[in-house]
């Protein structure tokens, strides 16, 4: 029997989530029609789960999203404020049909009745796995539909690591997830890439922008950027960026160049962001936890039995990494060895 999905204890105002899911048999399935779908229903299925996308990044065959859940409200919406999250995610006539439906029990003095379809809906909300388990689903029905296809189109479960949501850690992953198609090598700047949060926030998309701006005052902790969101996060991304040398026919060339090698020993052999970024993808794919070391300690305290007797704490150190800012106290990565969090990996 798989275990739960590791996550924020309750008590945390927000937490941040990078999860990632694979197309079964990891084919190329998603092509354009397919990535603007998912997109849209991304945006719907954000809206009614009462939760953000920080950024999100949709390939030919799996797909990236790190996404800001608030702690559910002790006291949950009334019905009419329900109505309205239902109008405002899925459009008039799924809000009128649910507001006649309700009626109707009002009517014949079923409120439990009603309450029952009001409590179905906010179980959906305010929860990470909810959000994807429906974007996922309804993503499949239309897939399959189109295709004239049945069964599943996803790999087992999603995977997901649990992001602090303070210091260097939130701004890294976003920029790990807009750098995809850059490290695909689909194109050279991030912004050229159709179906990517910054893409989406240089087009003018307001969420996609709002969500930039979440990982940029992340990473500025309270202090004022020098620069505009998009600038900021532009400079953070091109700072962390791989930088690959193209031959004349534009193909990356895995030749060591001179200044590379003179920079290796300039730094002492310490990777900068960027190579952590290509280089060390399971820390932000495979890892239960990333944060500081006291984020991630306390994660390893609020899951305690999850581990092995044997294991004293759960921060172990993302090595080689430069430091983004002078103040930086580093990165922390905890993985749940124990158990294989996510399910089968295929």
């Amino acid at each position: 029997m798989r275990q739960a999905r590791l996550k924020a204890p309750k008590h945390h105002q927000v937490a941040y989530y990078h999860c990632v899911s694979r197309v079964v048999d990891r084919t190329f399935r998603l092509q354009e029609q397919e990535r603007e779908m998912f997109v849209g229903l991304m945006r719907m299925y954000e809206e009614f789960g009462q939760l953000r996308v920080v950024t999100y990044c949709v390939l030919a065959n799996h797909f990236h999203v790190l996404v800001q859940v608030p702690r559910r409200p002790q006291v949950m919406p009334a019905e009419q404020e329900v109505v309205g999250i239902v109008r405002r995610a899925f459009g008039k006539a799924a809000a009128w049909k649910l507001q006649e439906e309700l009626e109707h029990f009002h009517k014949i003095g079923a409120h439990a009745e009603a309450q029952k379809i009001i409590d179905g809906l906010t179980a959906r909300t305010w929860d990470v796995s909810a959000f994807m388990k429906s974007l996922k689903q309804r993503f499949t029905q239309w897939f399959n539909k189109c295709q004239k296809r049945k069964g599943t189109l996803w790999e087992e479960r999603f995977r997901s690591t649990l992001v602090e949501g303070g210091g260097v850690a939130l701004a890294m992953v976003a920029a790990y997830v807009d750098l995809n198609p850059v490290r695909a090598r689909l194109v050279s700047d991030p912004k050229d890439y159709r179906w990517c949060g910054y893409a989406a926030a240089v087009a003018g998309v307001r969420r996609a922008r709002e969500g930039i701006e979440v990982a940029v005052r992340a990473y500025w902790e309270g202090r004022k950027a020098p620069y505009g969101v998009l600038e900021s996060y532009r400079q953070m991304m091109f700072t962390w960026g791989v930088k690959s040398k193209v031959d004349a026919e534009g193909r990356t060339r895995g030749a060591i160049r001179q200044e590379d090698y003179a920079e290796v020993v300039r730094s002492g052999g310490k990777l900068p962001v960027a190579e952590l970024l290509r280089c060390r993808v399971r820390y932000f794919t495979d890892g239960a936890v990333i944060g500081s070391k006291c984020f991630v300690d306390a994660m390893f305290k609020s899951h305690r039995r999850r581990f092995g007797a044997g294991r004293k704490d759960g921060a172990r150190k993302v090595r080689g990494l430069l430091k983004a800012k002078e103040d930086d106290a580093g990165l922390y990565s905890m993985r749940d060895l124990r158990v294989d969090v996510f399910g089968p990996r295929g």
